[in-house]
Formats: C-alpha cells, structure tokens, sequence
C-alpha cells in the first residue's frame, strides 16, 4: 500500500496497512542539499528537489507546500527579510500598511503572475509531477486574517479589528478574492487538498465571535471553492485552545492538523470522542519539544497518541506545526518507525 492509498483509507476512517505520519519536514528539508533558509526559499526547483529527497529518505506519507507565512504577504508588497537559518518575514519596523488609510492599498492581485504566489503554483506542480501519483499533495495556504495581520503588524491590526471594521473588511474581501484565484492555480498544479492556516482560531489570540466575524466568514467562502475545484478541504492551528466546533461549521474539513487540545475538550480521548468520528485528526506532538526531547521520551508521546486515536482510522500522526528546522532528521526517522511497527493495524 503506497502513502496515497493509505492517506485516502485514513481520511473515509477506514484502516489501513498502518496509521500514515508526517512530521512536517519543510525547511529542514533544505540540509539534505546543504543550502540556506533563504536559497531553499527563493529557488523553487532546489526547494522542490529537498522536500522530495527528504520525503524520501524519511518516507513520510505526505508532502505540504509549506514554505513560510509570507508568501501572499510578500505579493501585496511587504518588504521581506531573507534569513540563512530561519524563515523569511515582513520587516518588522516598515510594515506596508502604517495607518488604517492604508487599508484601500490591498487590491485584488494575480496570484498567478505575482512573484512568491506564482512560484508557490510552481512548486506544487513539480512536487506533483515527482510524486503525485504516490503521495497526497497538499497546498499550504494562509488564511485570509494571518495575511493581513503580516501586512500590518497584529498589535495595531487588533486595534483595528475594533476601530476600523469597514477597512478591515474591505482589506480581507480583496485578500480572499485573489486566495481563490490561488487555490484554484494550487488545485490546477496537482494539489490533492488546501490546508488552510487559520492563525487566529484560538482562544490564545481572539474570541470565538471575532474570529467567526473577520475571518470565518471568508474561510467559509475559500473552502467552498476548494471543493467546487474537486479538492480536500483541511486546516492547519498550532494555537493554544483551537476552534475546532467554528471552524468545522464554517468549512467542514476532512482534516485538522493541530497542536494543542481543542476549547471545547479537556483530553486526547475527548477530541477522538467529539471529533475523530468524522474529522482525521491531525498531530500533535510539540516540535518545540523535539528539540531536548529523547528517543525513548518520543517514541513514549507516540504510543501514547496513537493509542488514543489509532481505532478506525482518522488518523495522522504528526507533528502539530512545522518540524523545528535547527535540528537533524532523527526525531522523524523515529516517528515514521512509531507508525509503521506500533502504529500497524
């Protein structure tokens, strides 16, 4: 059974051969070239040939589009920096939006003719023509609010959330018009699903309410053109007390991948309960954690994880943001092992 079938058993909660795992191995899959942060960055065909020979090496079931956060940020024309060991941010001191008069400079783009969005399309394409025939291609797409809060900076975005709603929203109709687009060009390049990154859904950064009014709304209307284009609808939230009832009422996902227990749930058992019926659950073991973690204490947090929600499938083990990219592959190497010895079915 190839990671494709596996993955397609996993998501209509059947069981497969073995629960699939993917600890999220992007930018650290740039040390299998040897290359920088920001070369891995800026080259799509060195970035796409060091997520496929990490994919390989590690035998992860899936592959992710997951470069950085600014990608649709730095098409509007946020002023970037580039890092050798870190991913690439908005200038932190020069935001492109200083005022709430700037709101009106978000326009509908094309993301297919933008420089980070088109090459993101490019880089899905090459990925799929390398492996889309064994493994699910998934395109990473941050959510409408994230993109604005890069354009902006969050402390002054969340004043504005309150003070300038009308601008706000204005801002995040053009933002989700020109996602559309790029799913679309995503979907078009080979793209199995879209893994929106829905930030701001936890109880660590906004209300329920206001998340549900600025950005749930177009989410809404983003996953909607995902499945009219014939793809996955998933979700991506590391926050601390995830929206998972919202965020399923607004899009309806096959998948969450996640960090940290839900709001509305106290323990792993209770999300498996409440959730894994007809979610797959995606996660989640801390990358943070790996850094000083042991073997044994990991290979400890997988079976724990995979006892809980390994019944009738939905489930991926994972970890529940992007593997820390300062460190070497052997904490993957020993989740991919977890699956396929405890995590047989």
């Amino acid at each position: 059974m190839n990671s494709l079938e596996r993955v397609s058993l996993t998501l209509q909660h059947k069981e497969a051969d073995r629960i699939p795992v993917y600890p999220l191995i992007n930018s650290v899959s740039r040390k299998t070239l040897g290359i920088t942060y920001e070369e891995w960055t800026k080259d799509v065909d060195k970035c796409a040939e060091a997520i496929i020979k990490a994919t390989d090496e590690i035998d992860v079931d899936c592959i992710c589009t997951l470069v950085d956060l600014s990608v649709e940020a730095a098409d509007w024309g946020a002023k970037m920096l580039y890092f050798d060991d870190q991913a690439a941010c908005p200038e932190h001191d020069n935001r492109l939006l200083q005022t709430e008069a700037d709101y009106s400079k978000i326009t509908i783009i094309n993301p297919r003719e933008t420089p980070r969005m088109s090459e993101h399309i490019e880089l899905a394409r090459k990925l799929f023509e390398a492996r889309g025939d064994s493994k699910p291609i998934v395109g990473f797409v941050f959510g409408p609010l994230g993109i604005l809060g890069m354009l902006r900076g969050h402390d002054y975005l969340f004043m504005d959330l309150m003070m300038y709603p009308d601008k706000v929203h204005a801002a995040l109709r053009n933002i989700t018009e020109t996602l559309k687009e790029f799913i679309r060009g995503l979907i078009e390049a080979g793209c199995h699903g879209i893994m929106l990154d829905t930030l701001f859904a936890s109880k660590s950064i906004m209300s329920k309410p206001m998340w549900d009014q600025f950005e749930g709304i177009y989410c809404e209307e983003l996953a909607e053109v995902i499945r009219e284009c014939g793809a996955m609808v998933m979700v991506h939230n590391c926050g601390n007390g995830v929206y998972f009832d919202i965020q399923v009422k607004r899009m309806n996902p096959v998948l969450i991948s996640y960090m940290h227990v839900p709001d509305d749930c106290e323990t792993m058992e209770d999300i498996k309960e409440k959730y894994g019926k007809s979610i797959t659950l995606m996660g989640h073991i801390e990358p943070g954690w790996l850094m000083v973690a042991t073997k044994e204490e990991l290979e400890n947090a997988c079976k724990e994880q995979i006892d809980v929600y390994k019944k009738d499938g939905g489930f991926v083990l994972a970890t529940g943001c992007e593997y820390p990219a300062s460190i070497d592959f052997e904490h993957a190497k020993t989740m991919v092992n977890m699956a396929k010895t405890y995590g047989q079915y």
